[in-house]
């Protein structure tokens, strides 16, 4: 508790903040997300705990979710009161929610049936697990709240067969970064064994990837339609 007191204490304190580390973690979850969780190791042998004490990357993180929201509004076609209630509906639910339900429950899997017998005295930080979300969530953002509107309207929202498949492509990879990054997170730990379970959802991912293109259905443009209308 002291921790993450201390933490979000520091939120406020922006000169106390390494942004170029935080941005160099952004970049390298793209191309060498493993790189990150090196000094997630490295933190806990010098700081005893693997959780991140530098707010940096949530920041950053929120600074994104702005400049998305802002380009979803300007999308969707809304007005400034609407791009509000997009953005705190993205970081409130999409991003915290979501994120707490889904760390809640692989620390829970993980300290329950995870853990080696010989570390039965340790366990898995919840924080960890959270900053694990954190992680994966970010190129997720990155592909499906902004690569994917530059094409949206020129191209993936046209009924044709070949949007969709280039639409629901996007959706694949960014959900398989997501998958994959909350796998290198938890195989990083030493006192885990079994985290190759952690890759299993690739196979429903993969399912439902095809299942889609079989029946046409657009995943982007029924994100859209969401948004606009259960949302807003």
């Amino acid at each position: 508790a002291a921790k993450r007191y201390k933490y979000l204490r520091r939120i406020f304190h922006f000169r106390q903040m390494d942004f170029e580390f935080a941005l160099w973690q952004m970049l390298y979850l793209f191309y060498k997300p493993q790189q990150v969780y090196r000094n997630f190791q490295y933190r806990k042998e010098t700081k005893a705990q693997f959780a991140r004490d530098d707010p940096a990357f949530l920041v950053l993180l929120a600074l994104w979710l702005v400049i998305s929201s802002a380009g979803f509004s300007v999308s969707l076609g809304i007005h400034f009161w609407g791009f509000v209630k997009f953005l705190l509906y993205v970081i409130f639910v999409d991003l915290i929610a979501v994120g707490i339900v889904i760390a809640t429950g692989l620390w829970y899997v993980s300290n329950k049936f995870l853990i080696k017998p010989a570390y039965r005295n340790q366990d898995v930080e919840w924080g960890f697990s959270f900053d694990v979300h954190l992680n994966a969530f970010f190129p997720l953002l990155i592909i499906l709240h902004f690569v994917q509107l530059f094409v949206y309207h020129i191209f993936i929202e046209k009924e044709w067969f070949v949007s969709t498949w280039f639409g629901n492509t996007l959706w694949l990879i960014a959900l398989g970064y997501y998958i994959y990054i909350t796998f290198l997170g938890y195989r990083s730990l030493d006192i885990l064994h079994r985290t190759h379970y952690f890759l299993y959802p690739f196979t429903v991912l993969i399912l439902l990837y095809i299942s889609t293109l079989c029946f046409n259905w657009n995943l982007s443009r029924s994100l859209m339609w969401f948004y606009k209308n259960r949302v807003l």
